[in-house]
């Protein structure tokens, strides 16, 4: 009988020694946004974070999870991994943010088939980076090596966040009604959706390549949509106390007809002025080259806004100001109109 020699993890196409090393770099960025709440080191078996809120009366935990789609497949053909961590805790902030919570901690999911520490670094680094620009500790995560569940050089990578608001400043558009202002925030581009919509234009239907430059973008195809997904808390925090913002909306999938709805109250519609915002010229390009229409580009893309605050009428010069000297551009698109949860788009 012959011995074969013993098999290891290795052979099934999983590096112990290269998850340590990959830790290792993980921990150190990590570590970076730490504050005094946090009880734990990564490596733990659980994050532990306190929970003493004795400044707040009545706190309550919002939670959120999200990914960042097929983004990554640029990230991938762009070899760029350092922008899409920050593109999915900017995500998760906006959605917490949307009814009016900071940020505690967040938790990542990183899962690929041959583990790379250097690219799974770069994309903690982004990870990392927006999690000290919102205020956020990066608590803890799990990366986790599948051989020939992914393509080789590909991974996936989801988020997770919890945040806090105190009972009688959060923000659930009840007291919505018409004749409310709708201002807008504007995107940097298309954030975290519409991605797979946007290669099928740009890559199989115009057949342009990923480094092709476009006269029209100002830069390739691909830097175009790595364009990061932006954070609103650092301009929206100080009007959140003041209680004057009566609805806030992240633009995601859906764009404005699926998210709108999400805080209108019943007997509420939106109705929204085209042309009262600037669209970036990506979206016209695509809309071009895939002969898309405008119905399907409303309800894919962000159309250029990436997130919705309503007040009363006599509260928008407030807010303008307030975002304005935070540089934050804001425009007016739109008003409140007697409805049952409806965008109107004229």
């Amino acid at each position: 009988m012959n011995v074969k020699r013993s098999l290891t993890y290795s052979d099934a196409g999983v590096s112990i020694e290269a998850a340590d090393h990959a830790k290792e770099r993980i921990k150190a960025l990590a570590r970076a946004t730490f504050n005094e709440r946090v009880l734990t080191e990564i490596g733990s078996f659980g994050g532990m974070f306190d929970a003493r809120f004795a400044e707040m009366r009545s706190p309550v935990l919002v939670a959120s999870a999200d990914g960042v789609g097929t983004k990554l497949k640029v990230a991938f053909l762009m070899d760029v991994h350092n922008t899409v961590g920050r593109d999915l805790v900017n995500h998760c902030v906006n959605d917490i943010l949307a009814q009016g919570a900071r940020p505690l901690f967040f938790l990542d999911y990183i899962a690929t088939g041959r583990l790379a520490p250097e690219r799974i670094a770069q994309v903690v680094e982004g990870l990392a980076q927006a999690c000290a620009e919102n205020g956020c500790a990066l608590l803890g995560g799990e990366t986790a090596e599948m051989p020939g569940f992914y393509a080789d050089g590909e991974y996936d990578l989801a988020g997770f966040i919890v945040g806090i608001v105190e009972r009688d400043e959060i923000i659930d558009g009840r007291q919505i009604e018409p004749d409310d202002v709708v201002l807008a925030l504007p995107s940097a581009g298309l954030h975290t959706n519409g991605y797979s919509l946007a290669r099928k234009i740009f890559f199989d239907i115009a057949g342009l390549k990923h480094d092709a430059y476009v006269e029209e973008l100002g830069m390739t195809v691909g830097e175009a949509l790595l364009r990061p997904h932006l954070s609103y808390l650092r301009a929206l925090e100080g009007l959140l106390e003041e209680r004057i913002i009566k609805g806030l909306a992240h633009i995601t999938g859906g764009g404005l007809p699926g998210n709108v709805p999400r805080i209108l109250p019943a007997g509420t519609s939106v109705r929204i002025e085209r042309g009262s915002w600037p669209v970036p010229a990506i979206f016209d390009l695509m809309q071009r080259l895939g002969g898309v229409t405008d119905d399907e580009m409303f309800r894919t893309f962000n159309m250029g806004i990436g997130m919705i605050v309503i007040s009363a009428p006599e509260m928008e010069s407030r807010i303008r100001a307030h975002l304005e000297a935070h540089g934050q551009e804001c425009f007016a698109i739109g008003r409140v109109v007697e409805g049952e949860r409806a965008v109107i788009i004229e």
